[in-house]
């Protein structure tokens, strides 16, 4: 049986979860592996019937939206589709990525894989903001170099394509830590084994928008997990870690 969800807000219309890594937010066709589902677990755990606002890939975790009725639903999906609400996520990445970076650059879906002789579809437009917020470099060569350098950043998407912020990264050849379609596996392979890190390091930590009847502008916060404050406190970077997180360790 799944452990409960950390439940960050909820009233008679929403609620905000704290998403683990690694968990579903629905079942795919495909998926045939017995995994706990987001939806289904939060069903049980609430006795009500859930209905899904937005997407937070598999292995992303932090704060998600459900409405507890369709209407309240419909609302809210106008919300994200209309960009009035403000997502931030906190990733690690290789490399020193610079202070700011906004970045314009449009994408087509990912192609299927499992489909046979997919149809390429056209590019979207795809717009993120970067800011780094902490660097560090360990005396460990991974891949070419005789050190490896990592940086701590907060991403904020201005469009909501599949995988964006993920693929941005790779773009900007600063994969996310723990990335096993887009990142790089020397990487990923180290902080298993030398951090105990499981887990995709691309955290949704904030999530602002209005509610859809009251009006009144919610801002929430998902904690990190003991996995994610291990690598900041090694890496030294409790001093640049967002404020409200430090509040909610």
């Amino acid at each position: 049986m799944c452990s409960e969800l950390a439940i960050l807000y909820q009233d008679e219309y929403l609620v905000v979860v704290n998403k683990p890594a690694g968990m579903l937010v629905h079942r795919g066709e495909r998926d045939s592996e017995n995994r706990p589902i987001l939806l289904q677990t939060l069903r049980e755990q609430l006795g009500q019937r859930v209905y899904p606002v937005h997407r937070l890939d598999r292995m992303t975790s932090g704060a998600i939206t459900l409405a507890l009725n369709s209407e309240t639903a419909s609302l809210m999906v106008e919300q994200w589709r209309v960009r009035t609400v403000e997502k931030r996520y906190l990733a690690v990445v290789r490399g020193y990525m610079p202070d700011e970076v906004h970045l314009d650059y449009a994408m087509a879906p990912p192609i299927d894989k499992f489909k046979k002789n997919p149809k390429p579809k056209p590019v979207q437009e795809a717009i993120t903001d970067f800011y780094c917020l902490g660097q560090v470099e360990i005396p460990v060569e991974i891949d070419k170099y005789p050190q490896s350098r990592y940086s701590l950043i907060e991403a904020l998407p201005k469009t909501g394509r599949k995988h964006q912020i993920r693929r941005h990264l790779k773009h900007l050849s600063h994969p996310i830590i723990g990335d096993t379609r887009y990142g790089k596996g020397k990487h990923t392979q180290y902080f298993r084994d030398h951090m105990a890190c499981n887990q995709m390091l691309l955290h949704a930590w904030q999530l602002s928008f209005q509610h859809p009847y009251s009006k009144q502008t919610l801002s929430l916060t998902a904690p990190l997990n003991h996995t994610w404050w291990s690598i900041v406190q090694t890496f030294g970077w409790t001093e640049v870690i967002p404020q409200a997180l430090v509040g909610h360790r």
